[in-house]
């Protein structure tokens, strides 16, 4: 495993765009602290008129910019190694920064909800106040959570110690862990990381499937009992919020807070197990190609083309993605082919390194994406992936002020998702023969079964966990694994046997210490299996909305975002439909081209 220093300079992400060194981000850092502590000048009197109401949320968003790129900047350095101590400390103080932003601003939508209904409407249509009309209409449908500002203050001071259980998780999870060591194909003994895990799993020789598979579960098992109290307190965490803030339930709150109506949750669930058999089938079809007795956890990602491999370098990686990004046109494609050049990406594991993948950045500056990159056709697409969910920042930065740039999670995946299946029927197209054929549609299914069923699968145990503990149940290490081995019979039907191993699977989703987060996942995948289709298919009007889709930010709702390129996720046609696919495509795997 190289050193952070070992690895070469074009292969890192070029962080300095942010800050040149880290004195920059230190005197940053110290500017803003002093800010937070001198009052907001009209703390109290917002409602006085218009243009306090705007100063206000202009000091507040200029803080906010300012706390968001001391807190990427910090964390990235951190995630480059999560071993730097200097890197460690710097991303605490960034955490207890936007603690300090938090804090100093608590005030201000219990203020704003306090004004009179009548006058507040009035403000709206100040051309003062206008910038701000979205976030305060936001502030107004959400009345009946927000509490006094004492309380909103004692719930932001909170935070910091509320975020425990995931920091811990993190650290366990990302510097702490180790696999040891396995044997290869080769028969030479390398050590298993997170990164590697994913292309041994990937092997021919169904033994270092086996070895990997076991040897990755083994220290999650050992210490089953710690992560099942850590994720108890987490869940415990989202349901304290969800109580205080008047909520329902915990997936209602994060729902909510994103203007998703839960019947958009409730219907992925109901769809996809209506739709099982199409799961069955695939785990049938991938018993029998693989000719094993027993189909086991840890062959349900070797290629079931045994005698064909796609192993891409990462410059290969660069030049298939440019050409499967075209239908969205020229200036798409250019400036993708810039972030490539221009120190948008992280290319490579190191020792120490975040395991994963993703795409970041701060308002102002380029988007990053954060790799590790193993030369397999799964990175191919985590590359496109990651570029998808930069492409999206990109557009939404040059279009939007700062306030309206980010976008909510429910949207976050459909422009990567859309990259995604623009580049398999884009090797579909260009595959040379039947091996290379049948391997890409294997690939095809995995998307599906990996993205639309498993992620599913994911949304429906956390639904379930969380309801268990809020009805009073307490979550343990027995009834948790309990829980997601009866999900896993239920989704993989009875042609698979269930490993022991698997029932610890839960006990190392990052993603679960995001509470309803994973199902995005799924949606925003038939969603953009829906608009590649139709932009695949020629139709201008969809390619139209869908670049106003990415220049739109969070200007407007997730749910009319969509609408923009014709997609009602309110209705379960979209899930359908993208369910067909995958029949269809199942159908298409021994059937000659």
């Amino acid at each position: 495993m190289l050193s952070r220093q070992e690895i070469r300079q074009e292969d890192k992400w070029r962080i300095e765009d942010i800050y040149a060194n880290d004195t920059l981000w230190e005197e940053d850092y110290k500017k803003f602290l002093s800010e937070c502590e001198k009052p907001c000048q009209y703390k109290g009197s917002i409602c006085a008129s218009a243009d306090n109401l705007a100063f206000v949320l202009d000091e507040q968003d200029k803080a906010d910019f300012l706390a968001e790129k001391i807190y990427v900047y910090a964390f990235m350095r951190y995630y480059e190694d999560t071993t730097n101590v200097l890197y460690q400390s710097m991303s605490d103080k960034a955490q207890m920064a936007v603690t300090k932003l938090a804090e100093k601003y608590s005030f201000v939508e219990p203020e704003i909800l306090a004004i009179d209904d009548v006058i507040i409407r009035q403000y709206l249509s100040e051309e003062a106040v206008k910038p701000y009309r979205q976030y305060i209409e936001d502030i107004l449908a959400g009345k009946q959570h927000i509490l006094s500002d004492k309380e909103e203050k004692l719930l932001a001071a909170v935070q910091r110690m509320a975020d425990a259980p995931s920091k811990i998780f993190s650290k366990f999870n990302n510097a702490d862990i180790h696999f040891g060591y396995i044997t290869d194909e080769k028969g030479e003994e390398i050590e298993l990381t997170h990164g590697r895990y994913s292309a041994f799993m990937e092997s021919r020789d169904r033994q270092v499937r086996k070895s990997a598979f076991e040897a990755l579960y083994k220290p999650y098992s050992s210490h089953i009992h710690t992560l099942a109290e850590m994720y108890y307190s987490d869940v415990k965490r989202a349901i304290f919020y969800a109580n205080a803030r008047n909520y329902t339930s915990t997936l209602e709150m994060y729902l909510t807070q994103s203007f998703i109506p839960v019947r958009v949750y409730d219907n992925l669930l109901l769809t996809v197990n209506d739709n099982l058999d199409k799961m069955y089938d695939y785990v049938a079809l991938r018993k029998h190609e693989l000719g094993v007795d027993e189909l086991h956890f840890y062959d349900i990602y070797a290629p079931m083309v045994s005698d064909y491999t796609m192993k891409v370098d990462y410059k290969q990686a660069k030049e298939i993605v440019i050409q499967a990004l075209q239908p969205l046109g020229e200036a798409y494609v250019a400036i993708v082919r810039e972030g490539f050049d221009n120190g948008w990406v992280d290319v490579y594991e190191n020792a120490g390194k975040r395991n994963g993948a993703f795409s970041w950045g701060v308002y102002g500056t380029h988007p990053y994406v954060f790799l590790n990159y193993n030369d397999t056709l799964n990175d191919v697409f985590t590359v496109i992936h990651e570029m998808g969910h930069a492409m999206h920042t990109y557009y939404s930065n040059q279009s939007q002020p700062h306030m309206y740039s980010g976008y909510k999670i429910f949207v976050a995946e459909v422009a990567s998702t859309c990259n995604e299946t623009l580049l398999i029927h884009y090797l579909l197209k260009h595959c040379s023969d039947e091996k290379q054929r049948k391997y890409l549609i294997n690939r095809y299914l995995e998307q599906f079964k990996g993205t639309l069923y498993r992620q599913t699968m994911f949304a429906e145990f956390e639904k379930n966990a969380h309801s268990m503990a809020e009805q009073g149940e307490v979550l343990c290490a027995d009834n948790l694994c309990s829980l997601y081995k009866d999900l896993n019979v239920k989704y993989f039907g009875s042609n698979i046997v269930i490993d022991k191993e698997i029932t610890y699977e839960w006990a190392r989703i990052p993603h679960f210490y995001t509470p309803f987060y994973v199902y995005q996942y799924a949606t925003g995948f038939s969603a953009a299996i829906s608009i590649a289709t139709r932009i695949l298919d020629g139709d201008k009007k969809t390619l139209s909305g869908y670049m106003k889709f990415l220049s739109s930010g969070g200007s407007m709702h997730p749910i009319d975002l969509l609408k923009l390129c014709g997609v009602d996720m309110e209705q379960p046609q979209v899930v359908k439909e993208a369910l067909h696919v995958f029949g269809k495509y199942l159908g298409m795997f021994n059937q000659p081209k």
